[in-house]
C-alpha cells in the first residue's frame, strides 16, 4: 500500500541501566524555538498578513480573522487589560467554548504576560457541575471572566462566586440577572495610555500562559502551570517530527475543546506557529450535533483531520455515504491524527482504502502520547506503522526513562522543557509529581511494539493506577482489557468500566448506545439503575461466550456483565471534562449496581455461559 512519503524516521537510541529501567533518547537535536507565542502571530501577521488565522459560523457562512486583523485586536484587547491593571497576578477565566473572540482574548492576555484559565463550558452550563466552576475559581481567584452570551451563562454568573470579578460577555442579550457586564466590544476600543509592548517586553520564556485544570479523576482538580516554553518547545518538537508542516501552512477544521491540552495547546499553537487555518467546527461527533460537522466539512476541509477515535468512527460512515465529501475531504489530506483511545483496526483499515481509492496513497494516519502537564506531546508515531495503537517515540529533547513494572510492560518518566514547573499553588502535589532525578512521573505504561528494535516505537498500555488485582493476587490490566471489550461490543457498548478489585471474577458495567438498544428492538425496562430485558441480557452473554473463546487466563475472561440504564452524569463527577468516564466516581457512586453485578441472583446481571 502506498503511503505519503514525506515524514522522519525514527531515530533515537537506548540505555539499559543496572537497575533495569531503560533510558531512551533521541538523536535528532530540537529545532528552533521561539520565546514566546506572540512571536508567532508577529512573524506571521508580518509574512502573510492576509492569510486566515482562524474562523467561525457566522450565519450561512463563516467569520474570518487573517493573521493582520488578529494581531491589530490582540494589541488592543491587551492595552484594555493592562489599563485595568492586570498582570501576571490576576487570571482571567474563560467559561464559553471554542470561538474567535476566545482564541483572542487568550492571545491578548499572553502578550503580557496575564494567565488565562479555560474550563469545561458545562462546567457553566449544567447547574449540577458548578462545584467544579466554583472550585477553578476559588483555586485561581479571576480578576475577570469571560462567557460567548451573559444570557446563556447568566445562572453560573449569578453565583457568589462572581463578587468582584469583572465579566466580560461577548453578547450582552437578555442577561438573566446578571447586572454590570462588560461587552467584549469594549475591550476592542482599547487604551491609549497601556504601552503593551513594555508589558511584552518583560516577558519571558518561563511566563505562565495557561493555567490548565487536570480532570480530577483521581483528586481534586490541579492547576497546571503552562508557561510560553513549554508550548513553543513543543511546537518545534512536533515540526521536527512531521516536516510538512515547515513546508505548506496547514489548515484544519477542528471541535476539540480548548479548555484541552489537544485542542487548546496542541491544535491552536500548531496552527499559529506554522502558518496555518483553524476554522472552528462548531459541531461534534455526538448525535444531533455531527450534522453541523458534516455541513462544515462541505464549505471547508483541512490538510490535516484530528479527533477522537467516536469522532473518526461516525467521519468514516458518512463519508461512506457520500462521494462527493468523500473527495474533498482526502484530496488535500496529509495526516490523520486520533488521541484519547486506540483507533479501532476496522476503522483504522476504512480510511486507508479509502485513501487509496480517492488519491492514490495513504496520508500519515498516527497518534501521540502526552498529558495536560507536558503541553502535551511527548511521543509520536512519526513514521507510517501499518495498525493502530503505536504512540512513537520520545520527541526531540525528551527523554524517556522505562521502569519495569511486570513482563514487557513499563511504567514511564520522562523529562523535557515541555514539562511543566507544577500546580498552581501546591508544591506538595508538585514535589510528588517528580521522582529523585527529577522525571516527570506520568503513570502511565507502555510496551515497545518490538523489545529488539526500540525505533519500532511503544504503545500505550494503560494507566498504572487503574491495573487492580483479583481475589487470586492476579493482576488484570483495566486499561487494555477495557478497549479489547469495547471492540468486543461495538456498536452496543458506547462505553464500560472494568470491575473485580478484591473479587474472584472480573465484571463490566456496560454503558449502552441507546439509539443501538433502540435499532434492534431490545426493550428499555429497567430496574434500579440497569437495563433488565432478558433477551438483551442474552446478547450480552453470548459477546462473552464468543469472547472467552479467544482468550485465555483470568486476567482477561470476562464473567459477568451488567448494563447500566442511567447514563453518566458530569454534575456528579462520572464524566472528566475530557469527555472520559471517570470509573472510581462510578464505582463509588453506583455501588449498588457494583453489589448488583455480583450477585449470583440477579436475573438482569448476564453471566458467563460454559463453552
Amino acid at each position: 500500500m502506498k503511503r505519503t512519503n514525506n515524514f522522519r524516521k525514527h531515530n533515537i537510541r537506548r540505555t539499559d541501566r543496572v537497575d533495569g529501567s531503560i533510558i531512551l533518547e533521541p538523536n535528532d537535536a530540537l529545532g528552533t524555538v521561539v520565546q514566546h507565542t506572540c512571536d508567532w502571530l508577529d512573524h506571521w501577521s508580518n509574512e502573510t498578513p492576509e492569510r486566515i488565522f482562524f474562523a467561525e459560523r457566522s450565519g450561512s457562512g463563516w467569520r474570518e480573522e487573517t493573521y493582520a486583523s488578529a494581531l491589530q485586536k490582540v494589541r488592543t484587547i491587551a492595552a484594555s487589560l493592562l489599563a485595568r491593571g492586570m498582570d501576571e497576578t490576576t487570571p482571567i477565566l474563560i467559561m464559553s467554548g471554542n470561538g474567535i473572540d476566545h482564541g483572542l482574548l487568550t492571545l491578548a492576555a499572553q502578550f503580557i504576560g496575564v494567565p488565562t484559565v479555560p474550563v469545561a463550558e458545562q462546567y457553566s452550563l449544567i447547574k449540577g457541575a458548578h462545584g467544579r466552576l466554583q472550585h477553578a475559581i476559588n483555586l485561581v481567584r479571576p480578576k475577570m471572566a469571560y462567557v460567548i452570551d451573559a444570557g446563556q451563562y447568566a445562572d453560573a454568573l449569578t453565583l457568589d462566586d462572581f463578587n468582584g470579578i469583572e465579566v466580560v460577555a461577548s453578547c450582552l442579550g437578555n442577561s438573566g440577572g446578571v447586572s454590570g457586564v462588560t461587552s467584549f466590544d469594549d475591550l476592542l476600543k482599547g487604551d491609549p495610555s497601556s504601552d503593551i509592548d513594555v508589558a511584552r517586553s518583560a516577558l519571558t520564556p518561563d511566563t505562565v500562559a495557561k493555567i490548565l485544570m487536570t480532570s480530577g479523576s483521581t483528586s481534586a482538580p490541579k492547576g497546571v502551570l503552562t508557561t510560553h516554553k513549554m508550548m513553543c518547545t513543543n511546537q518545534a518538537q512536533l515540526a521536527d517530527a512531521l516536516p510538512f508542516l515547515r513546508e505548506k501552512p496547514p489548515r484544519i477544521l477542528d471541535w476539540l475543546p480548548w479548555n484541552h491540552v489537544f485542542g487548546g495547546s496542541h491544535n491552536f499553537n500548531m496552527m499559529l506557529a506554522n502558518g496555518g487555518s483553524l476554522y472552528i467546527d462548531d459541531g461534534k461527533p455526538v448525535k444531533g450535533v455531527f450534522d453541523r460537522t458534516l455541513e462544515n466539512l462541505s464549505m471547508i476541509t483541512g490538510t490535516m483531520a484530528f479527533n477522537v477515535p467516536a469522532g473518526f468512527s461516525m467521519l468514516l460512515g458518512a463519508l461512506q455515504n457520500d462521494s462527493t465529501l468523500r473527495q474533498r475531504f482526502f484530496e488535500n489530506l496529509d495526516l490523520m491524527f486520533y488521541a484519547g483511545a486506540s483507533l479501532p483496526q476496522d476503522v483504522w483499515g476504512g480510511f486507508e482504502h479509502m485513501a487509496m481509492d480517492i488519491k492514490g496513497e495513504v496520508p500519515l494516519m498516527t497518534s501521540s502520547w502526552g498529558l495536560t502537564e507536558t503541553a502535551p506531546a511527548l511521543m509520536i508515531q512519526q513514521e507510517p506503522t501499518p495498525s493502530s495503537g503505536v504512540v512513537g517515540i520520545p520527541m526531540t529533547d525528551v527523554v524517556a526513562k522505562l521502569i519495569p513494572n511486570d513482563e514487557n510492560r513499563f511504567e514511564v518518566r520522562v523529562k523535557g522543557p515541555n514539562i511543566m514547573p507544577g500546580y498552581f499553588e501546591d508544591p506538595e502535589k508538585t514535589a510528588e509529581a517528580f521522582d529523585d532525578e527529577g522525571f516527570f512521573i506520568t503513570g502511565d505504561a507502555m510496551k515497545f511494539v518490538d523489545p529488539s528494535e526500540p525505533n519500532r516505537g511503544l504503545k500505550f498500555d494503560g494507566r498504572i493506577s487503574e491495573d487492580f488485582k483479583l481475589l487470586t493476587g492476579t493482576w488484570v490490566r483495566a486499561a487494555q482489557l477495557r478497549i479489547d471489550v469495547l471492540a468486543q461490543l461495538a456498536p452496543l457498548a458506547s462505553d464500560v468500566v472494568i470491575t473485580g478489585a478484591d473479587r474472584e471474577q472480573i465484571g463490566i458495567l456496560i454503558f449502552p448506545s441507546l439509539d443501538e438498544l433502540g435499532r434492534k428492538g431490545f426493550k428499555t425496562s429497567q430496574t434500579n439503575g440497569a437495563f433488565d430485558d432478558a433477551a438483551l441480557v442474552k446478547e450480552i452473554e453470548q459477546h462473552l461466550s464468543e469472547r472467552a473463546k479467544r482468550v485465555s487466563g483470568s486476567s482477561n475472561l470476562i464473567s459477568r456483565a451488567l448494563l447500566v440504564s442511567e447514563p453518566a452524569s458530569l454534575a456528579e463527577g462520572e464524566i472528566t471534562a475530557k469527555g472520559n468516564l471517570n470509573f472510581r466516581k462510578i464505582l463509588t457512586g453506583r455501588k449498588h449496581l457494583l453489589d448488583r453485578l455480583y450477585s449470583d441472583n440477579d436475573p438482569s446481571v448476564a453471566k458467563l455461559q460454559e463453552h
